[in-house]
């Protein structure tokens, strides 16, 4: 089988159902452990980058609900949960978006999952079913290729027709410190042309807002793959361009997204900001 071409049981309308189920019974799992009290169990890349036992446990719990049910496919996950395929899919899986809302109780931290036809890369994958399930709100966001984006059964669309500056624009930032410099520093000339800026503080929701029309555009630095790979296709099905620097795909370096319109404004004022967009 060659990428892009998929089996029945591969089917994007499949794979999202099964992702679906399992994001659902995760979304639970860590719900119920949240509501039992988390704290802290290691930090990452900072001291500010952290990940607790319930990351760890719920990634535990999709892997090995992927590989019960798809024992072939790849699992990319972001506390560790690779495992390496045959199948030519990968599923790409942030058991927490939002680890620092969630051990805050901000009610904004869901859990990500995607299925991709190829490697692990945003540049060279095809995102064929996304499911974000925040779990305090109870809501659902999820896609398929070429079958639309929907929240709680309802086909969602991206604002249209907003200009730059009446656009509510979503973004996050590092917890490196000299990254997060840089980035409160395109904040200062990206604030005055748009309506105003939201932190949200998870990526995967970012990308359902706009989806939602929530926002009306996100963009952000230092994403890696599971941050974004449910949100995107999400975004995408919903009608937004999704992008990264220089008119390519979207990688760890730049992620855009809004209405084909309005992106090409952002990534201008991007541009003007010093961000290679």
């Amino acid at each position: 089988m060659t990428q892009h071409e998929t089996s029945d049981a591969s089917a994007p309308a499949d794979l999202l159902e099964l992702a679906r189920s399992i994001a659902l019974r995760a979304a639970e799992f860590s719900l119920d452990a949240r509501t039992a009290g988390v704290s802290v169990a290691a930090t990452k890349s900072t001291p500010t980058d952290i990940v607790t036992a319930v990351d760890r446990d719920t990634e535990a719990l999709i892997r090995s609900l992927v590989l019960e049910a798809r024992p072939d496919d790849g699992i990319l996950g972001e506390e560790g949960a690779t495992h390496v395929g045959t199948s030519g899919l990968n599923w790409v899986v942030d058991p927490i978006d939002g680890t620092v809302n969630f051990l805050y109780d901000i009610p904004a931290w869901c859990v990500s999952i995607a299925v991709v036809d190829g490697p692990a890369d945003p540049g060279r994958w095809t995102a064929l079913a996304g499911v974000v399930v925040n779990p305090v709100s109870g809501e659902v966001f999820e896609a398929s290729a070429g079958g639309g984006a929907r929240l709680d059964g309802r086909t969602l669309q991206v604002n249209t027709d907003v200009s730059l500056g009446q656009s509510l624009v979503g973004t996050g930032f590092s917890y490196a410190a000299e990254r997060r410099r840089a980035q409160a520093e395109v904040i200062l000339e990206l604030l005055p042309r748009v309506r105003d800026i939201r932190r949200i503080g998870s990526a995967a929701l970012d990308l359902c807002g706009v989806a939602a029309g929530r926002l009306d555009a996100f963009y952000e630095s230092g994403l890696n793959p599971w941050d974004h790979a449910a949100g995107a296709l999400v975004a995408r099905e919903a009608g937004a361009r999704v992008g990264g620097p220089r008119g390519g795909a979207e990688s760890i370096e730049l992620l855009i997204a809004a209405a084909p319109g309005l992106y090409a404004e952002l990534a201008s004022a991007l541009i003007d900001a010093g961000v290679d967009a």
